[in-house]
Parts: C-alpha cells; structure tokens; sequence
C-alpha cells in the first residue's frame, strides 16, 4: 500500500536563518513564488522564528507586509509559521492577551499553519496559543523541541504529544533544531508516536551532524507523514535535506512524493544566485561538524553566536564556548537548546569563559529561569547555582503566564499615534526598543537597510563630526546612503585602537593605527578603571538601566546598572559599599570595556 509523503520547504526561514544569519530580504523571495506556488509542497515555511526580528532589527521591512505579499503571491499554497508558545516571536513571556491577539492577527494576514513549541516543552506553555489558532480556525501543530539528555525518553515525548493532541492540536511536529536525531532513534520515535497517537507526524532535523536525511528516510518507514526539507541551494549543513535529494531518493517508492524535480532543480537554480548576494553573512560555522552531538547548538544558533562572539573581538574562544555550553545546560536542568533556552545558556557559558570564573557573572535571564520564569526545566536544576542566582525568592510553580496582566491596552498607550494599526502594536510589543525605533523611522521617511561595505578607511570616520568617534553614522557611496554602527572600541596598546563595527548588523573588527589626536582619542572621554569603585564591564554593550543616581549609599554587590550584550541582560554590581559620586552613563548609551560608568567612594 503507497503512502504519499508530504513536503514542507523551508527555503523561505528556517533555511536562511540557519546558513545566512536570517537575512534574505522579500524581494528576493517575491520573483520566485510563482514556482515555489505550483510545486504542489504541503506547505512552506515563510515566517516566524528569528524573522520577524531580523526584519525589524536589520532589513527595515515591516514583517506583517512581507507575509501580506508571500501571501497574495502563493495563493494555492498553505503558509506556515514558527511560534515560541507563550514567548511569540519574543524573548520572553507574553500575557495571554497579547498571545491570543497575535495569533488572529497572523492568521488575518496569511498564516495558514502555526508550528508552536514551548523551549522547555512545558505543555502549559502551548495551551493558549493552540486555542488562539483553533478560535482562527487554522492548523495547529503541537511541537516537540528534540534533545537527548538522561530525562528526554521516547516515553516522555510521546506522553508530551498525547498531552497536544488532548489540547486539540492538528498534527505533531518532531523538532530536531540541532541535529541530533540518528537514523534508528528516529524510527523508534516515530514508531512510538504513530502507535501511541492518533495525529500526523512530521519530522523536522536538521543536518548539522550530517544524519538528517537517514533520519527522514528511517522516519519515513516507520509511519512518519511529512518531512521538512529546503531547496538544494540553501540546504545541507546547518540547515535541512536538500528538496530534490529527498524528492528523488523517495521517488518510484510507495512513499513517493509526487513533486516535479525538473521544477524544484529551476527553482534551486534560483537561489543559487540569490545565495551569491548575501555571501557576506556566510559563517565557518554552518557545515556538517558531529560536535553538535555534545554540544547540542543548533542550526539557527550557531551562526547567530559566531556573529555575537565576533562583535565582542572574541571569536577565537568559540571552542571553548561550545565546550561550556553542556556543562551550563546540566546545571539548568537539561533545556532543549532552542529559542530563547539557546541565547540564554549560549551567553552565560560566553560570560562564565570570558570571566575565567563560572558564574561570576549571572544574566538576568539565568535568573528567571532559575526562578521558574520561563515555565518546569526537564530536569533537577544546580540548587547551588540557582540559590547563587535568586537568594531567597521563591520558585515560580505555576504556568508562569498566570501571574501575568493584560497588556495590549499598556502596550496600544505606550507606542500611541506611532502605531498606524493593531500589528504595529504587536511589532512594538515583541521587540519594544527596536520596534519603536522602526515605526519612529517609518514616521519620518527614514527607513534605510543597513548594507554590507568595505570597511571605510580610518579617516572616514572623521568626517562624521562632533565629539569622539560616533556610535552610529551616515556616508555615501556612489549616490547610496548607508548607515554604520560602531559598537565598541577596545583599549589603545601600541599605537592602534581596536574598532568593532557592524555593518548591515554583521560585526566586524579592525585595528585603526590613528591618523589623528580625533580617531586616536577613542568613542568618548570616559576614562578607563583603575580602583575598586570605579564600575566598569567586561564587554562591549548598550545601558538598559540605571538603578541609581548621585548620592546614594549602596552596598558591595548591589546591581547599580542592567546592560545588554549578545541579546541577553545583566546586571553590572558595585564592588565596594559606598556613596555614589558620580555616573558617567544614560539609558541607552554604548559603553565598552574598561571604562568608568559609576565611580563609588568607599
């Protein structure tokens, strides 16, 4: 008896976000979708996950059009979506309101099919989202966030699945975000899955580890019904099986899929040359490497953390990076490395070798999720650590969303008349900073992608004007206008100051011998730390907070400011007890290491 495979393409996400740092811009999607409409695919990823903030934050296209128009232009094609559970598309929990008014606003604008996981696979996590695409009636696809660890057991992934279908899901996605799936344990999972639930299975790996597609093909035998799969010329590595591969080793078999190869190859041919435009996003670190099997970084992941280890001028230490990250992961109770688990235990093993002291420094994230904040860790938690990590407050029991208000009616008065329509509202409330910073540019015609350049020549930078070397500004090249940012400036040593720019958001270091006393003089006339009151950080990032003011009294190791670097806050504490007298830095000032940001006299 045949049993035709569905097919799933992920060229237009989950594809670029994993091998191209999610950078591909709707007008290299649009010319291709009349192609990509008549395949016949089950669906196509085309939204979701880290798309929607790489829009915002880095290609200055609103997100909610560019699923307007992927929509208008695939018109017999279902539209599927990535969706973070409680956390949308954000980094944190989001109150049950904003869930459910996202998800009919995604609905209103395309989305057909809405792949929902939860990071810890805390079920409670997906209750509301799974009603919110029922009430749209679109398909909801209960998710399992794959990993190995001595508490994930078929057992328990299929008692997670029940759990889905019990809550009205419409299918069950294996979600296998790091590749660590092997070919037999895949086909016990599956056939566990099948005989134990009644829904459709699909199988989603990808091929860091070089498994993938013997994963789908031993999926596949064992009852699995769809499989994820990406045009060849986005495929492989880091990313998933390649379409046509899986179109022809299926084809002639009682699993064939029915897919036109000669059209898929037209449309790999395509993003063949598409690929060669974003070439400057490529990462060393997207191929096939069987580390992922320890270390467990998956695809979406480890170019974004080559990206942020580069910014901080630390891209050297990556090995040690990823050797940390297992060891952080256990201490937290064995999380599914996947967004936000992923930026989360990804940056505290960053902080813990950079420190060259475990824990030194804990990010605020660390702590939330010690507390409960993000929902149960799989496993027993490091009690030391989270003791370290929360003093004596109280461990969050509950689904952490329960203890949150109402928020669209806060978040539709905060942004006011800059919002032109509810989804603009919903851009705001997943990224607040950046999202206020596009509709505010949007308002006043400004709106300009950041594009890769040569790195501009050391005089350059003068030209900008003003005080210090600019954290942000403006050139032209050839009648284009361009914006760069400098987002740190390393100590001076013999003769040269080290430069971290990003341009089009890709970081890049460069040694500047000074030409000049303005380029010599470093970003600002903060002076570098030399005593113990003076507060200072260890890397480069942007001032969230300041938790105090001239004047105040505090006490060693009381947290005087919040800053954010690779994503993820922390605090930054006092060292000595003292009186503050004096405070260097405002909300939203680049700071870079060493300086002096609070001076306390003990």
């Amino acid at each position: 008896m045949s049993k035709k495979i569905h097919v799933t393409d992920t060229i237009l996400r989950d594809a670029h976000q994993s091998l191209l740092a999610t950078r591909m811009r709707t007008e290299d999607m649009l010319p291709i979708c009349d192609k990509l409409d008549k395949v016949g695919y089950w669906s196509l990823e085309v939204w979701g996950g880290a798309t929607f903030d790489a829009c915002v934050r880095f290609l200055k296209e609103d997100p909610w059009e560019r699923l307007r128009q992927l929509r208008a232009a695939l018109p017999n094609t279902r539209l599927q979506m990535l969706l973070r559970g409680q956390n949308l598309l954000g980094y944190r929990h989001y109150s049950d309101d904003v869930v459910r008014a996202f998800v009919a606003k995604a609905a209103v604008n395309g989305i057909d099919v809405f792949r929902i996981f939860d990071a810890m696979n805390d079920v409670r996590n997906l209750r509301v989202a799974i009603e919110a695409v029922k009430a749209a009636g679109k398909h909801a696809q209960g998710t399992i966030a794959y990993t190995t660890s001595p508490v994930h057991t078929i057992d328990a992934f299929v008692a997670q699945a029940k759990q889905m279908e019990a809550m009205g899901c419409d299918s069950v996605a294996i979600k296998d975000m790091a590749g660590l799936l092997t070919p037999y344990a895949t086909g016990e999972l599956v056939k566990a899955l099948k005989a134990e639930q009644s829904l459709p299975v699909f199988i989603h790996s990808h091929d860091t580890a070089g498994l993938a597609a013997m994963c789908q093909l031993k999926a596949v035998e064992n009852g699995a019904d769809h499989i994820d799969t990406a045009i060849s010329s986005f495929a492989w590595g880091t990313s998933h099986p390649g379409t046509e591969s899986m179109v022809a080793a299926l084809k002639g078999s009682e699993f064939d899929t029915g897919l036109d190869l000669e059209l898929l190859q037209e449309i790999g041919l395509y993003f063949y040359a598409v690929r060669k435009k974003y070439h400057q996003f490529e990462s060393e670190f997207t191929a096939v490497d069987t580390r992922v099997q320890v270390n467990q970084v998956p695809g979406g992941m480890i170019s974004n953390l080559a990206n942020q280890l580069k910014e901080q001028g630390a891209l050297n230490r990556m090995n040690e990076v990823l050797a940390e990250i297992p060891r952080v992961r256990e201490d937290l109770g064995f999380p599914p490395l996947v967004t936000p688990t992923s930026q989360i235990v990804g940056t505290q093993a960053f902080f813990n070798v950079l420190a060259g002291e475990r824990y030194k420094t804990i990010t605020n994230e660390v702590k939330l999720y010690l507390q409960g904040g993000y929902g149960k860790a799989p496993g027993l938690v490091n009690e030391k650590l989270r003791r370290q990590a929360i003093g004596s407050e109280e461990v969050i029991d509950v689904r952490p969303a329960d203890l949150l208000k109402p928020e669209m009616t806060k978040l539709r008065g905060e942004i006011g008349a800059l919002a032109k329509s509810e989804e603009d509202v919903l851009t705001y409330a997943m990224f607040p900073d950046i999202g206020r910073k596009f509709l505010e540019e949007r308002e006043a015609g400004t709106l300009t992608p950041e594009v890769l350049l040569p790195i501009p020549e050391a005089g350059s930078v003068t030209s900008a004007g003003g005080e210090g070397v600019p954290t942000e500004f403006v050139i032209d090249v050839h009648g284009e206008t361009y914006r760069v940012d400098i987002t740190g400036v390393g100590v001076k040593a013999e003769g040269k100051r080290h430069f971290y720019l990003s341009i089009d958001g890709m970081p890049e270091e460069v040694v500047f011998e000074p030409l000049n006393e303005f380029v010599g003089g470093g970003s600002s006339k903060r002076k570098q730390a030399t005593a113990p009151g003076h507060v200072s950080t260890t890397m480069p990032g942007n001032i969230v907070d300041v938790l105090v003011k001239e004047g105040d009294v505090v006490k060693a190791g009381q947290a005087v400011l919040i800053t954010e670097a690779m994503k993820m806050e922390t605090e930054v504490q006092a060292a000595i007890a003292g009186k503050v007298t004096a405070i260097h830095v405002a909300k939203g000032d680049r700071v870079n290491p060493g300086e002096i940001l609070i001076e306390i006299e003990g």
